[in-house]
């Protein structure tokens, strides 16, 4: 949830809540004034009842208003005391029921005492209670709507440079030079939060370029070293002065450096996809690149009596083509690499996807761990790069990777969109 629409909601809440409790507390106290007011007039007719039973030494008859009824009942004793209440009578004049305040106390006449009940409709009490809450209440939700918008135009106004930060933020890129935007505000905390943003990207670029620069040079500085390594190894494998313990000890340490010289060139390829320096983009014949891989590889799927079924639609896509370039070598080469001799290679390419099927000698594989950098069947001789690779360059290219095993064969698919 955003936090404009948290801070309505909590504003809303709030103000629905104080003006509920405040309604009922201005209704209870409009209830209790208007109350005392009908007590008031019932103590008036009870005085008047007196004064008449007093001066005429008789009841009064009993009379039916239209909101006020009077009636006596003779009773054993008078007791001294008045009760008021609430209670829903039939007023004969309205024919219907309404509610109601009485008076009920006791009078003496005579050597005779009479229970008096008088009561008074509510009708009017109720109408002006329901025509001042509307009076309140109509203006007060007016004054809340326009709150609601005041604040709303305010808070939008107030946040724009927050906003504007996001935005710079989110478009602020480590391979570009230009600098985090500064976002100009007269607010005291966002002009100390855009500096504080500017500063720190100032110092991320200058770590970034620094370690860029020493892992381009380490590696390519490596790669002098390891050629001059492979090249003795090779001059010495040659020699027919070598015996068979230091032949064997020669092949090993050629293995080594040669699985060097590849891990360090994964490593290279590495660096320059995650620094976007082979992103340039043209319209690419995606079936005409298999196909020549397929003719580089022949030699090697021959060797091992591999059997190949092409399903190929011409499609063209726009994209880097030294990438696209490197992601059929890799699916290619690891389709051949972890094949049994024998086994069968599918590739199937649609407009919507690239797929290569093989079968394998291991089962399934952990789909959440095999493109992770350096992770690989502990069988295989590869530098545990090349599944990484294939993840970066579709990362790059906004293309989806998935990895499935259905029918004893391992499912690598490309998704274009």
């Amino acid at each position: 949830m955003k936090l404009f629409s948290s801070y309505n909601r909590i504003l809303l809440v709030i103000s629905f809540t104080g003006l509920t409790i405040i309604g009922i507390l201005f209704y209870k106290t409009l209830s209790y004034y208007l109350d005392n007011q009908i007590d008031n007039g019932l103590m008036e007719e009870l005085m008047e009842v007196k004064d008449f039973t007093h001066s005429k030494n008789i009841l009064p008859a009993p009379d039916i208003y239209q909101d006020l009824v009077i009636q006596y009942k003779k009773i054993a004793s008078v007791r001294n005391a008045s009760v008021f209440d609430d209670t829903v009578y039939y007023n004969p004049k309205k024919q219907r029921k309404e509610a109601a305040r009485y008076l009920k106390t006791d009078i003496s006449l005579g050597h005779k005492a009479y229970q008096v009940l008088i009561i008074c409709s509510k009708v009017h009490r109720d109408e002006e209670i329901r025509i001042i809450g509307l009076i309140i209440c109509i203006p007060f939700l007016l004054f809340l709507i326009v709150l609601y918008w005041v604040n709303s135009v305010l808070i939008n106004r107030l946040w724009a440079p927050f906003r504007k930060l996001l935005v710079n933020i989110k478009s602020f890129n480590l391979n570009h030079e230009q600098s985090f935007e500064r976002v100009p505000t007269n607010i005291e905390e966002f002009r100390e939060l855009s500096k504080a943003i500017e500063d720190l990207s100032f110092k991320v670029r200058s770590d970034y370029k620094e370690i860029k620069l020493f892992t381009e040079n380490a590696s390519h500085e490596m790669m002098t070293p390891l050629a001059v390594i492979n090249s003795k190894l090779d001059t010495m494998l040659q020699s027919t002065h070598l015996g068979p313990d230091e032949s064997e000890t020669l092949i090993d340490l050629y293995k080594a450096t040669s699985k060097l010289t590849k891990l360090n060139q994964s490593l290279l390829l590495l660096v320059k996809i995650d620094n976007n320096l082979m992103m340039d983009t043209e319209e690419v014949a995606v079936m005409d690149m298999v196909k020549e891989k397929l003719d580089f590889f022949n030699e090697l799927i021959q060797k091992r009596n591999l059997k190949i079924q092409l399903y190929l639609d011409p499609v063209n896509i726009t994209a880097s083509r030294q990438l696209l370039d490197i992601l059929i070598n890799n699916l290619f080469s690891n389709a051949i690499r972890h094949n049994h001799n024998g086994g069968l290679i599918k590739i199937k390419l649609t407009g919507m996807s690239l797929t290569f099927s093989n079968t394998g000698d291991s089962g399934v594989l952990r789909e959440e761990m095999i493109f992770e950098r350096f992770y690989k069947n502990p069988a295989s001789e590869g530098t545990g790069l090349g599944l990484a690779i294939l993840k970066q360059i579709c990362n790059r290219q906004d293309y989806k990777l998935s990895y499935s095993y259905e029918n004893h064969m391992h499912i690598f698919t490309v998704s274009f969109i």
